[in-house]
C-alpha cells in the first residue's frame, strides 16, 4: 500500500498525491512555446518542500511521452555542488562535466571559461543534435557570484535563440531564480516565472480519499477539513500530516481517524515530533535580522504587504509569511502580511516564547502559600484578578532589581513592542496556572493578532494583549475586545494594557470595566518601564 510523504519528490506508485495536471500542463506550455521555432526560458519558484521537484519531474516525463526523441530532456541539481569561502564565479566550470554526466550521461571536457560551456549548446559543432529542453534546480545553492555570471550567459543565450540549441530552460528555486539574490536582478522577463500554489481542499481531500480506499480505514471529513486548514495545504506539511495521522497516530485496525486522533497529532507536531522544514523556517525567524519583523506579525494585524521590503520579501519567499487582501478602516482595499499557516505561526510562537523569556521565570510566578481563590471561586473565571497577580509578580522583579525587559525589541518611538509583553504574560500564565488550566495562544484572524485563552475546567477565559498608544486606541480596543469574546459566545473579555509607565495613579485612570453590547470589557493596565 501507499503511504504519504514528506520529504523529497514523491513518487505516485509509492505515496498518495495529486497529479496536478492543470499546473503541469502550464509549465510545459511555457517550456515548449512554439515547438518548431523555440521555447522560453522562465523560472519556477515556491518555498522548500512545494513540490517543485515533483513539478519538473512531471513535465519532463509528459514532455519525453508526447515528444518523443524530438528534445533532449535533462534535470540538473546544482544541490550537490560543493563551494569553499572565497572561490571565484569560475569555480563552477571544472564541476560542469559531472553536472552534463549526471543530466545528460555525456561527460565533456571542463570548459576552460564560460565561452566554453555556451558552446556545449552551439547549433554547429556543440554536444547536441536536437533541441535541449534543460531544468536546472536547488539554483539557490550556488554562490552569488556563479548566480550572476549564469544569469549574464543564460540571457544572452535567449536572446540569440537562433544560435542555440537550448529550446527551453526552467531555473528552480526560492529567491535566486526572482533576482532577489543577483545584483543583474531576474535572468528573464518576471511574467515568465511560474509559482508552485498549495494544495486546495479539494487536493488534500483527494489524498486522503485514496488513502481510505487503499487501507479500507475511515477518516472523518472534519480531520481533513482541520488539517488542510491548520496548514492551508501547504505540501510538505500536508505529506507530514498525513504521516502522523496513518502512521505513529494511527489508532489502528477498525478504529476511523477522528478529531481527538487529530489533536493528538497536532499537539504532538506543535511539541516534540521533528520535521525538517519546520525547523528551517523557524531557524530562519529566530535570526538576529529577521525576529523583530516577526515579533511585530505577532503584536499586529494590519501589517502592510509589500514586496519591496527586504524583510517582507525574504519572509514571503521563504514560506514564514503570506499576503491578504482585505479592506482597512477607510473601506479601502489593502494588501497585509500573514502568517503562511496557522500551523507555522503556533510553532513560531511557541519558539520565540523561549527566545524571549526561557523555560524558567526567575523567581516563583505566585506568592508561595496564593492558592488564587478568588480566581476561581464561582462559575466565571477571574481572569483580571489572575492579571493583577501578574502585575504583582513584575513588582517583585523590580524589588530584587530585576528587569524582563532589558534588551528587548522596541518600536520605532522606543517603547517596547507588543509583543513582548505578549510573550513574557503567556510564559508567566504557563508557569502561574499551567498546572490547572489549558493555556494556548489563539490567532483568530490568521494575519498576526493573538490572543490568549484559558481553559481551567468548566471554566474560561480570554485575554487580549495590547501595548498603549493612545487614550482613543485604549477606547478602540475595548470595542474589538467587546466584538471578539461577543463572537466567542462569551460574556466577558480582559485587556492586558501595558502602558510605558509606573506611576499608578495613571494606570489606575487607563484600567475599569465596561459593558460593550452585553460583554464585559475588564482593561488591566500594567506599567512597564521605558
Amino acid at each position: 500500500m501507499r503511504r504519504f510523504h514528506s520529504y523529497g519528490p514523491v513518487d505516485s506508485e509509492l505515496h498518495f498525491c495529486v497529479e496536478r495536471e492543470e499546473l503541469m500542463l502550464r509549465c510545459m506550455e511555457q517550456l515548449l512555446g512554439h515547438p518548431e521555432k523555440g521555447g522560453h526560458f522562465f523560472t519556477i519558484w515556491a518555498p522548500r518542500q512545494a513540490g517543485k521537484t515533483w513539478l519538473i519531474r512531471q513535465v519532463r516525463q509528459e514532455i519525453e511521452k508526447r515528444y518523443e526523441d524530438r528534445f533532449v530532456v535533462g534535470s540538473m541539481s546544482m544541490q550537490g555542488t560543493v563551494f569553499r569561502e572565497g572561490d571565484t564565479e569560475d569555480a563552477l566550470l571544472p564541476k560542469i562535466p559531472y553536472l552534463m554526466q549526471e543530466t545528460f550521461r555525456m561527460k565533456p571536457e571542463a570548459p576552460k571559461g564560460w565561452d566554453d560551456w555556451r558552446a556545449f549548446f552551439n547549433k554547429d559543432g556543440g554536444l547536441f543534435d536536437r533541441p535541449v529542453i534543460l531544468f536546472i534546480d536547488e539554483f539557490d545553492s550556488l554562490p552569488p557570484k556563479v548566480i550572476d555570471r549564469l544569469v549574464t550567459l543564460f540571457r544572452d543565450m535567449y536572446l540569440k535563440q537562433d544560435a542555440y540549441l537550448l529550446h527551453g530552460l526552467a531555473l528552480i528555486g526560492v529567491r535566486a531564480v526572482l533576482g532577489v539574490e543577483s545584483e543583474r536582478g531576474s535572468p528573464f522577463n518576471v511574467q515568465r516565472s511560474l509559482h508552485v500554489p498549495n494544495l486546495t481542499p479539494d487536493e488534500v481531500g483527494d489524498m486522503f480519499r485514496q488513502y481510505a480506499e487503499e487501507s479500507g480505514q475511515e477518516i472523518l471529513p472534519e480531520v481533513v477539513d482541520r488539517l488542510h486548514e491548520a496548514t492551508r495545504g501547504q505540501p510538505g506539511l500536508v505529506g507530514w500530516f498525513g504521516e502522523l495521522l496513518t502512521e505513529k497516530f494511527n489508532p489502528g485496525e477498525g478504529k476511523a481517524i477522528d478529531p481527538p486522533v487529530w489533536k493528538r497529532a497536532y499537539g504532538s507536531a506543535l511539541r516534540r515530533e521533528w520535521n525538517n522544514t519546520v525547523l528551517n523556517l523557524v531557524k530562519k525567524a529566530r535570526s538576529d535580522k529577521y525576529r523583530p519583523y516577526v515579533l511585530g506579525l505577532f503584536a499586529s494585524s494590519d501589517i502592510p504587504f509589500n514586496i519591496d521590503a527586504e524583510w517582507c520579501n525574504y519572509l514571503y519567499l521563504n514560506g514564514i509569511i503570506d499576503m491578504e487582501t482585505c479592506l482597512d478602516d477607510k473601506g479601502e482595499y489593502a494588501d497585509i502580511c500573514r502568517f503562511s499557516s496557522p500551523f507555522v505561526q503556533e510553532r513560531l510562537y511557541n519558539a520565540l516564547t523561549y527566545d524571549l523569556v526561557g523555560d524558567r521565570l526567575p523567581i516563583l510566578a505566585l506568592e508561595i502559600l496564593d492558592e488564587l481563590e478568588d480566581v476561581f471561586a464561582g462559575d466565571a473565571l477571574n481572569v483580571p484578578a489572575l492579571i493583577r497577580r501578574y502585575k504583582d509578580y513584575l513588582g517583585r522583579l523590580r524589588a530584587k532589581g530585576l528587569n524582563p525587559w532589558k534588551d528587548q525589541p522596541r518600536r520605532a518611538d522606543m517603547h517596547y513592542t507588543e509583543a513582548v509583553g505578549h510573550f513574557h504574560l503567556y510564559a508567566w500564565l504557563l508557569s502561574a496556572v499551567g498546572r490547572r488550566c489549558v493555556v494556548s495562544p489563539e490567532f483568530p484572524t490568521g494575519n498576526g493578532r493573538v490572543d490568549l485563552h484559558l481553559r481551567c475546567g468548566a471554566q474560561r477565559g480570554i485575554i487580549e494583549v495590547k501595548s498603549f498608544v493612545d487614550a482613543s486606541e485604549v477606547k478602540k480596543s475595548r470595542k474589538q475586545a467587546a466584538e471578539y469574546a461577543g463572537s466567542m459566545k462569551m460574556d466577558s473579555v480582559t485587556v492586558a494594557l501595558f502602558v510605558p509607565t509606573e506611576d499608578e495613579k495613571v494606570l489606575g485612570q487607563l484600567s475599569g470595566e465596561q459593558v460593550i453590547d452585553g460583554v464585559s470589557v475588564t482593561v488591566v493596565a500594567i506599567g512597564w518601564a521605558i
